[in-house]
C-alpha cells in the first residue's frame, strides 16, 4: 500500500470516527466546545497572528517551561488549529 492509499484510508477512518462521535454527542444532548487557551498558548497565538513563528516558539517555551522541540511541536499544532478555525 503506497502513502497516498494509506492517507486516504486514514482520512476515511477519521471521518467515520467523527460521524460516530457526533452521533454519541447528539444522543447525549451534549455539545463539544474547545477548552480555553493556556497563557502559553495565548501568547504564542498572539505572535502567530503577527506572522512571527520564532517569537511564538520562544514565548511558548518560556511560559510553558518546555524544551525547544516540545515548544516547536506545540506551536506547530496551535498554528494548525488556528488556521483551521
Amino acid at each position: 500500500m503506497d502513502d497516498s492509499a494509506r492517507l486516504n484510508a486514514l482520512q476515511l477512518k477519521v471521518a467515520d470516527l467523527e460521524r460516530k462521535l457526533n452521533f454519541v454527542l447528539d444522543q447525549l444532548h451534549l455539545q463539544y466546545s474547545e477548552p480555553p487557551l493556556t497563557p502559553a498558548q495565548a501568547e504564542a497565538a498572539k505572535w502567530l497572528r503577527q506572522g512571527n513563528k520564532i517569537e511564538a516558539i520562544k514565548a511558548y517555551q518560556k511560559l510553558a517551561g518546555q524544551g525547544l522541540k516540545e515548544a516547536k511541536d506545540a506551536v506547530d499544532g496551535l498554528e494548525q488549529k488556528l488556521n483551521a478555525a
